[in-house]
């Protein structure tokens, strides 16, 4: 795909959500930037009145993975299944992404799982050279604590892989997602048919992968993510002993915590909080955790990811907006705060100088529909 914007795009008539307000007029972009944002009236592509809001920006999707196994067992194309996914993320607004790809094996025919990020991030990298990619991508190696391989597949990365976001994902049976067993019980044994004499040796082997390798692989996600020079990110901290032992790694990005309490200590301690979009859509967490609404309503949340589900970012933004009657401070959520936790200085807002990355969106009833996107100011859906 040929991606050189076009010369000079014109968008009028729309009404634009800016940082803090939203005013009527026009943006012209060219060579992919925004290169004016007035209120005067100008002669372009009239947008009929609708908003026009920054690209939104992923921090964490599992979309891709689900892309590359569309059901248990079943491998997919790799190339076909980035090329479907990058063009769904587009499909709804999303302009940059940091694609979540774990590290960390259990080579377990049953119970584990295989290594496969390498190979994904060089033939993502390989297509994104090769011009056929729609919007932006990062990595987001998501390391799993409670593994056997986590150090020498983080060996296998280096600066020049994109690498923007590394969290550090300890999923030990009996606490922080899964504090109650019967919530990993329903969830494991209904993903893989496990029996329960199997779920509970499943239980064992993350117990003691965990006291084998648990703090040696903690060391080595915090050495690997400055190596990238990559924000580093915790995952479903639940208390504030867990917040305090994120901040002493240097943690400015905390991951669906998963209690209030987690929540109150992240700020405390200068920690931005993101939490689910389907949890918010939903009106709670499918593992039993805390609302997102609980803590938007308590001014603790920071920054929404789709998760599991691409077209939720843009619904929760507008969810929010409703909640907090303030529908820039709810774009923000997706756009300006995501990108300033990753250290994006280039995008994430609609002024003069950044990447023309937009979205046209009119409302059906309270329901956003998306009528136009361009990344590097290239139309691409």
């Amino acid at each position: 795909m040929d991606m050189q914007a076009p010369a000079e795009t014109v968008l009028t008539n729309a009404r634009i959500v800016l940082e803090g307000e939203v005013v009527q007029g026009a943006v012209r972009m060219q060579g992919g930037e925004i290169t004016d944002v007035s209120t005067a009236t100008a002669i372009g592509e009239d947008m009929g009145g609708d908003l026009l809001i920054p690209g939104l920006i992923e921090l964490h999707t599992d979309n891709l993975e689900r892309h590359i196994q569309p059901r248990p067992q079943v491998d997919w194309p790799h190339d076909a299944a980035i090329l479907a996914h990058d063009g769904e993320l587009a499909s709804v607004g999303i302009t940059t992404v940091f694609d979540a790809l774990r590290v960390g094996s259990i080579p377990d025919a049953k119970t584990g799982y295989g290594e496969y990020a390498r190979r994904l991030a060089s033939e993502l990298m390989q297509l994104r050279g090769a011009g056929a990619l729609r919007i932006s991508h990062f990595l987001h190696l998501r390391a799993e604590v409670c593994s056997a391989t986590l150090a020498e597949e983080l060996d296998a990365f280096g600066p020049d892989d994109r690498v923007g976001i590394v969290s550090l994902m300890d999923h030990t049976p009996g606490q922080r997602q899964f504090a109650d067993i019967d919530q990993l019980r329903a969830y494991v044994q209904g993903k893989r048919g496990l029996s329960d004499a199997e779920f509970e040796a499943h239980v064992t082997q993350l117990k003691a992968l965990r006291e084998t390798y648990g703090e040696a692989h903690e060391a080595a996600t915090v050495a690997a993510a400055g190596r990238f020079g990559a924000v580093l990110a915790s995952h479903d901290d639940t208390t504030a002993a867990h917040v305090a032992t994120s901040a002493g790694y240097g943690i400015r990005l905390a991951e669906f915590p998963t209690t209030e309490e987690a929540a109150r200590a992240c700020h405390a301690h200068g920690i931005a909080v993101m939490m689910g979009a389907p949890n918010l859509i939903r009106g709670g967490s499918h593992s039993g955790n805390v609302a997102a609404q609980a803590l938007a309503e308590a001014d603790l949340l920071d920054i929404v990811s789709s998760d599991y589900v691409p077209s939720a970012l843009l619904t929760s933004a507008f969810r929010l907006a409703a909640l907090w009657d303030d529908l820039p401070r709810a774009v923000a959520t997706v756009t300006s705060t995501p990108a300033r936790a990753t250290g994006l200085s280039d995008r994430g807002r609609i002024a003069p100088g950044l990447k023309a990355d937009m979205v046209r969106v009119s409302l059906l009833g309270d329901t956003p529909v998306i009528r136009a996107v361009w990344s590097h100011g290239r139309r691409v859906a």
